[in-house]
């Protein structure tokens, strides 16, 4: 094992395909390495998938949706105390899994652990309950027929996931997709590979018949493409950028897969004078610093109404330059590295657009040192004086940059919000509830916040209007996403 901050509990070991119930080399031997981002060195080697790999794997899920147990022959009931036994699995391994998730990703361990591992499970739970309540219904139609509707899977799923929350994510889509007896292809982000690998262990050990669940590591320009190509997939679900949910639309095109796409956003989070003024200081920051600004539905437009800019700037700058980066395998971390050098230097890359074009950096702004340096932290950083046409207002940056737009009244606020081509999520604090609901209805994003920023649960739907994407995942939503609906016709004369 590579060199690392803090000594871990957690076994890394060198990574394999998960096809057909069993973990194999690649085809062609290949393999790549990850790296832990707190220190720049590799932790361990994985297998990477191409095409050929892709194609065991999809041939694997089909057979086993086609004739396999898992869809034609086990009742809804078992395959929910499948999905129940993965969450319990889940749990029991929450300590070793954080901190995977922590040498691979740069996420807070204390953070997995207490919110990412736990509602993983929780989203299998959720999903186990829903497996015994997929229906269909009889209607009246005119003429001497019975018309009944049957709700089926729709067959092979690949499943193309982030490296921001690779387990919480996994979960996110594995989960909805075998509640409702689909069979999956998954492939995580090369970046981080490892928990999802662990899942597919866990999975096996819960009775996933084989074929089921396949996880295939690899470079999204090589593996995901061969997934999205592959004519004997029948859907693909993204959480990506929108770049890449784009080409992944015209890639899917010539075999008319249904695909749902989860991508970015430049979220507004409005703060209006009468408001809160510490709780909104306190969502501000959590609202863009959370994961080191990684989140796909950060906060990181902030619009400030005038008359309190500089109230609220002062709570929030000075809660800023509390937060120090640090080991994520610390329990007392809570902000880490950014997940790659790449990202890393993307983000410096927009902190120095910022400068340039006249935006002023009040906190942060810097690569930070943590141990011996070679870390891929960032400082938070906090810009004022944003206008809304500026590149860090424009495009998302997913890291710790904060972009801070004053306002003027209500009508300017819900106009610069909706300002950008993204709708992913967006906030509003105000004491006024009635300005809240107004505000809400006419912000174009698929989730807003009202006085909170970031809660999500399992059971409530989430996804983007606009270029952050169409579908959306969990809740009652996601088994729309899954399943899809036969008529069936009988003639009683």
């Amino acid at each position: 094992m590579a060199d690392m901050l803090t000594p871990t509990r957690a076994r890394v070991e060198p990574g394999k395909l998960f096809i057909n119930g069993r973990f194999v080399d690649a085809v062609s031997g290949a393999t790549f390495n990850t790296i832990n981002p707190a220190t720049g060195s590799v932790l361990t080697q994985v297998a990477e998938g191409r095409a050929e790999d892709i194609d065991l794997a999809v041939r694997a899920a089909r057979t086993a949706y086609d004739s396999g147990p898992w869809t034609r022959k086990m009742a809804a009931a078992d395959r929910a105390r499948i999905l129940w036994k993965i969450s319990d699995l889940l749990l029991a391994n929450v300590e070793e899994l954080a901190e995977l998730e922590a040498l691979d990703s740069g996420k807070p361990v204390t953070e997995n652990a207490r919110i990412d591992i736990p509602m993983a499970a929780d989203c299998f739970q959720y999903y186990a309950g829903w497996a015994t309540k997929i229906t269909g219904e009889t209607i009246p139609v005119r003429g001497p027929f019975l018309n009944y509707t049957l709700r089926e899977p729709v067959g092979v799923c690949g499943q193309i996931i982030p490296w921001n929350f690779p387990l919480l994510m996994a979960a996110w889509k594995v989960a909805p997709a075998l509640a409702c007896g689909n069979t999956v292809v998954l492939k995580p982000a090369s970046w981080t590979p490892l928990t999802a690998l662990r899942l597919a262990a866990l999975a096996k050990e819960a009775g996933l018949p084989d074929g089921v669940l396949n996880v295939v590591p690899g470079q999204g320009s090589v593996a995901g493409m061969a997934l999205v190509r592959h004519p004997m997939v029948d859907k693909i679900a993204v959480t990506g950028s929108t770049p890449v949910g784009q080409e992944i639309l015209r890639e899917s095109a010539t075999t008319l897969k249904r695909v749902t796409l989860e991508l970015g956003g430049k979220s507004p989070n409005i703060i209006f004078a009468d408001a809160d003024l510490d709780a909104a200081a306190r969502g501000a920051q959590s609202g863009i610093f959370y994961n080191k600004g990684e989140v796909c539905s950060a906060g990181s437009r902030l619009l400030v109404e005038e008359t309190v800019h500089d109230a609220l700037m002062e709570k929030l700058i000075e809660r800023t330059r509390k937060l120090t980066p640090s080991d994520p395998l610390d329990p007392k971390c809570r902000f880490g590295p950014q997940v790659s050098e790449t990202q890393m230097n993307t983000v410096l890359r927009y902190i120095g657009k910022g400068r340039e074009e006249g935006a002023k950096v009040v906190t942060g702004g810097n690569r930070a040192a943590v141990g011996d340096g070679r870390g891929f932290f960032v400082e938070p950083t906090i810009f004022d004086g944003v206008r809304n046409d500026m590149t860090i207002a424009k495009e998302e940056i997913f890291g710790p940059v904060l972009s801070v737009i004053p306002f003027k009244n209500l009508e300017d606020a819900v106009a610069t919000g909706n300002d950008t081509i993204y709708g992913l999520a967006a906030a509003v604090w105000t004491r006024d509830i009635g300005k809240a609901h107004r505000v809400a209805r006419e912000l174009r994003a698929g989730t807003v916040w009202i006085n909170t920023y970031g809660v999500l649960d399992n059971a409530s739907p989430f996804g983007g209007y606009k270029m952050s994407g169409f579908g959306r995942e969990l809740g009652a939503a996601s088994i729309e996403m899954y399943t899809q609906i036969k008529s069936v016709w009988v003639d009683l004369t």
